[in-house]
């Protein structure tokens, strides 16, 4: 049975779950180029509840948020990626550049962000407090980015 669904197939899935007492975590982004800030924010989210979903970004609302030439990796393999992670439960793919939309369909208990938000800087703070969403902020201090491992790879190749 694979982990990644879409959203309609998750909502099915998230409200039998949440029936038999499941806590589910949301937690989204990305993930271009995987790195230890990754890990250790999805780590984090999953010990928040029962059960992790992470919402990734289509290649299409990648581009619109980090630019041209991103992302490196393409949508399904990014979520094949992250669908391996014993932790991660579920993954699906979302076009848009915010995850209100999701967060209205899925309605999870948890929506985890990382570390370079507060509650009050999340951008579905709205919506999460309209479903009654918990926003919780996981993860190590935000110092890894893709972008930085990308100039680090641009400059020790340049020659």
């Amino acid at each position: 049975m694979s982990k990644i669904k879409n959203r309609e197939e998750l909502k099915r899935i998230l409200q039998r779950l949440k029936k038999s007492g499941k806590k589910i975590v949301f937690a989204n982004g990305c993930f271009d180029l995987i790195h230890v800030g990754h890990l250790r924010f999805l780590k984090s989210a999953k010990k928040k509840g029962d059960i992790l979903v992470v919402g990734i970004n289509s290649d299409l609302s990648t581009r619109k948020i980090k630019g041209k030439g991103r992302p490196i990796i393409n949508e399904k393999q990014r979520a094949e990626i992250l669908a391996s992670f014993e932790y991660v439960d579920y993954v699906t793919v979302f076009n848009e550049t915010t995850v209100e939309k999701t967060l209205e369909i899925l309605r999870p208990d948890y929506h985890a962000k990382g570390t370079d938000y507060t509650k009050d800087t999340v951008p579905e703070r709205e919506t999460s407090l309209k479903y009654g969403i918990k926003t919780v902020i996981v993860g190590d201090k935000k110092c890894h980015s893709t972008k930085d491992i990308i100039r680090v790879i641009v400059e020790r190749y340049k020659k």
